[in-house]
């Protein structure tokens, strides 16, 4: 999944020796070309890229301005996790245009950037944006508040947010930042409550690329999580130091807070924290709650993106005129247009911003003692948020339209207690964080439960659950007994007159790691529940037509039936970091087909190397097809795994941008030439142009000028290569090929022969399947034989092909007749057969090597070498017997 946030979006991205910050910024690629960005503002605004070296990381930047006279204050903006500057592009240049000198950078790990992510490392990402800092310093056109200190802001969403925060934190010549959902503590974030965010935590790193792209010891410490289902405290240190709520004291700059109602990764509390924190620090603080998030819905970009535009004119260019917009906002859902089906949002606001304990109201909770069963496994988890899934930005998200009634919810009979209200007496509009005080009991010595509040309507009506969040709280020495507050999710929903709320706790969900050993806890109530709200906060009220109210009943049986009938979505599975160099490898791989009688493929196991060519034979029905299906995640395994370079295969793994194939032929549009088809492709794919190494691929498929006539003038030879250089584009670590000699002569099979070998050369690996056991002798290093859906047999070529019973024995001269005559009368020979060499000796079952040289020197036979002699197609016969 990606992560990043379109426009708003840019999602999480972030001392180094700080000493040398200033000192380790050079050019690395020229100053970059001025180009114009076309605009309907008569003043263009121009970018130049240019690449920066920071301690060895090479950072990507773009730096955009527009003609104007004088010195100005500039901007940093950062993108999001998973993202690169490309994403921030058209802010940056409406910055550029209002003003400002904006220098946008892909953060280390990301774009064309180089480094290890670091999830914002003081001595990485944010060392990079001191650097960068230290860069716009030294422009001509930024305005300086002193010798190296330029006036300066920092804004971003996720990623880039939380990087302005530590930017602010760390460097004090940073003059304000509008920083947007992103997180105050890390570690708070996907540890909430000593409980393993497990489907958030997949979701960042399969999205970071893995291990590889990750300092070693975030990697260490992701996989000793998952695999332990448990955060521990070396894990909690590592993630706070890199948060800003580590530098709280010190960010002491106006910051507009811009957090997202629909986000289960970085919920309101995160903001609420960072607000607290900055404004005890003496600094401005304005909070703004958009209706998307990272679990989707409308990130109203145009209108925070003016919001923030505003509070640099306030607090960079000095404008003290400029209105920044109230110190609170929240945006609520009022009905859904039924037009384009969007949710139609209206602004609520105040003049201070509420926190989210104020003016609380109790509400008093009916039911006794109630058991919960925590079942093994934590299977199946109750469902709450269905994270990254809830809609694209400015529609809206599932969890934006939960107080429709439009979201997707389930909780499992036995495995949850409830506690309900009475029907309210008027009209409630929760602003904050609801708390709770119950006793829990468990069979075991801590309990996890996950405390949520839903909407309870009259009647038959389905309960709501407001932007589908829960809060999850482990207990420790539950054993005994104990009294717990539980904070519950901050949301901003409206709770009318005659409906109930009903307080549920239940034992597992899906977004979350449970214990696996089976338990029992025993909730009781200790008080009522108590929610804020927020009476200062007003909105012109917008009356609902009729159909809101029926429409959320039809969007609810729609939504629970996808959940019933949909395939459940499951978090990518950690990377093996031992298996980062390894192109390949297949673990006991299983695969029955629906209605066979048969497994197609049946407990395979093999690995494949770097520099290696591989040749995969069986006869028909095999199953090497069904293998490499699986291989390229077309199909799904019944059982054992698939890792390539570490990382399991699942469709759409990110890995599998390392992977092309080449199966069953290629298509391609006759009119146009070789090159023009390849490029096509290419950008079909969505990939930069750069990144296709278009003529280093055609350069090992060897075309020449052919490359340029039309593909309706190729011979099968041509486009047989043509389509292998296609399958090469980008230049895959690993390249699959069946059947890639289909239809090709002799000399044109030779240059296939040669394009592979080539291609292996590099560094790459090659798979082969083919039919020509001849061609695969000579072209391949090792080989993988299969029959009947199982191994047969899998190493070199040589050791399968010389592990025969036929040995070729050298001789000084050519041996006379009467003697060949003796040695196929020996013991333990079958026969014996005269060659140019020497001789070609066959053994009985009762044969051995050793014997025979023995008898051969007695006959005095001048013997200069023996060895096997068996060509691949006699090894390949005799390991399937015969079924081909």
């Amino acid at each position: 999944m990606d992560l990043r946030l379109p426009g708003l979006r840019a999602l999480l991205r972030g001392p180094r020796r700080l000493l040398a910050a200033g000192a380790a910024l050079v050019v690395l690629a020229g100053a970059g070309t001025w180009t114009a960005v076309a605009s309907d503002d008569p003043a263009p605004v121009h970018r130049t890229d240019q690449t920066l070296a920071v301690d060895g990381v090479r950072l990507d930047t773009s730096y955009f301005t527009a003609r104007s006279a004088g010195r100005r204050p500039a901007v940093l903006l950062g993108h999001g996790f998973g993202g690169s500057k490309d994403d921030v592009r058209r802010q940056a240049e409406d910055l550029a245009r209002d003003g400002y000198a904006v220098l946008t950078w892909s953060a280390r790990g990301f774009g064309r950037s180089t480094g290890k992510i670091g999830l914002n490392d003081p001595r990485g990402e944010i060392a990079d944006v001191r650097a960068l800092t230290d860069w716009l310093a030294r422009r001509p056109e930024v305005r300086l508040d002193r010798p190296g200190d330029p006036r300066v802001g920092v804004a971003g969403a996720s990623y880039g947010g939380a990087a302005a925060l530590l930017a602010a934190g760390y460097d004090s010549r940073v003059d304000a930042i509008a920083p947007a959902i992103t997180y105050w503590n890390l570690a708070d974030a996907l540890f909430p409550d000593g409980v393993f965010k497990k489907l958030w935590a997949g979701v960042f790193f399969s999205t970071g690329g893995g291990c590889r792209t990750f300092e070693p010891e975030l990697c260490r410490m992701y996989q000793r999580v998952a695999e332990s289902g448990r955060p521990d405290a070396e894990a909690r240190r590592l993630l706070t130091e890199r948060s800003p709520s580590a530098v709280a004291a010190r960010i002491k700059v106006p910051t507009l807070l811009v957090q997202g109602q629909s986000d289960s990764l970085f919920p309101l509390g995160q903001a609420d924290a960072a607000a607290r924190a900055i404004r005890a620090n003496g600094a401005p603080v304005d909070v703004d709650w958009i209706a998307g998030g990272h679990d989707g819905g409308d990130l109203e970009t145009g209108r925070v993106q003016d919001r923030v535009g505003a509070w640099f004119d306030r607090y960079l260019k000095g404008d003290k005129g400029t209105a920044t917009g109230p110190a609170f906002r929240v945006t609520r859902t009022g009905g859904v247009n039924s037009t384009d089906g969007t949710a139609q949002l209206r602004g609520a606001s105040g003049e201070t911003y509420p926190g989210l304990r104020g003016n609380p109201r109790a509400i008093p909770l009916t039911g006794g003692a109630q058991r919960v069963d925590n079942p093994a496994g934590a299977s199946p988890p109750a469902v709450s948020a269905l994270p990254g899934l809830g809609g694209g930005s400015g529609g809206a998200g599932l969890a934006q339209l939960s107080s429709l009634g439009l979201g997707v919810w389930l909780d499992f009979p036995g495995q949850y207690a409830a506690f309900t209200s009475a029907p309210l007496t008027r009209d409630v509009t929760i602003t904050g964080s609801p708390t709770v005080t119950v006793h829990i009991t468990s069979t075991s010595d801590d309990a996890v439960l996950f405390g949520k509040v839903y909407d309870v309507g009259p009647g038959g009506a389905r309960p709501v659950l407001p932007a589908q969040l829960v809060a999850p709280v482990r207990v420790e020495g539950a054993r005994a007994g104990k009294d717990v507050t539980l904070t519950l999710p901050a949301i901003d929903h409206e709770v009318r007159h005659g409906h109930r709320l009903r307080l549920v706790l239940a034992a597992t969900d899906l977004g979350y790691a449970s214990p696996a050993a089976p338990a029992t806890y025993t909730v009781s109530l200790k008080g009522d529940l108590s929610v804020p709200t927020a009476p200062g906060v007003t909105t012109a009220a917008a009356p609902l037509p009729s159909w809101v109210w029926w429409l959320p009943l039809a969007g609810a049986v729609t939504a629970l039936a996808l959940l019933l009938t949909g395939r459940r979505r499951t978090a990518a599975t950690a990377p093996d970091p031992a298996l980062a160099d390894v192109p390949l490898q297949i673990t006991d791989l299983s695969k029955k087909y629906a209605g066979g009688e048969s497994y197609s493929v049946r407990e395979v196991s093999f690995r494949v190397e770097k520099g290696q060519v591989l040749g995969l034979l069986g006869p028909n029905g095999a199953g090497k097809t069904t293998t490499l299906r699986m291989l390229m995640g077309l199909i799904r395994p019944d059982g054992g795994e698939i890792r390539v370079f570490g990382h399991a295969i699942r469709p759409g793994a990110p890995v599998l941008s390392r992977l092309g194939a080449f199966v069953e032929g290629a298509g391609f549009l006759p009119h146009l030439s070789g090159r023009e088809n390849l490029q096509l492709y290419w950008r079909a794919t969505g990939r930069p142009a750069e990144d296709a190494h278009l003529e280093e691929a055609l350069e090992i498929a060897g075309l020449g000028s052919a490359l340029d006539r039309a593909v309706r003038t190729y011979s099968q030879g041509m486009r047989q290569r043509l389509a292998i250089a296609q399958a090469m584009l980008g230049l895959p670590d690993l390249l699959i090929l069946d059947e890639p000699t289909n239809g090709l002569d002799p000399p044109q099979i030779r240059e296939m022969r040669e394009v592979m070998i080539r291609y292996a050369a590099g560094g790459r690996t090659v798979i082969v399947s083919s039919h020509l056991l001849a061609e695969v002798e000579q072209s391949c290093t090792h080989l993988v034989v299969m029959d009947r859906g199982r191994l047969v047999q899998a190493g070199e070529v040589g050791e399968i092909t010389g592990s025969g019973d036929t040995l070729l024995v050298g001789t000084a001269h050519p041996v006379e007749g009467p003697v060949v005559e003796k040695v196929a009368a020996l013991p333990g020979v079958a026969s014996a057969v005269r060659t140019d060499d020497g001789l070609l000796v066959r053994l009985d079952t009762d044969g051995t090597a050793p014997a025979l040289v023995a008898e051969l020197v007695r006959l005095d036979v001048p013997v200069t070498s023996l060895g096997p002699h068996r060509r691949l197609e006699d090894a390949f016969l005799t390991l399937i017997g015969g079924s081909a």
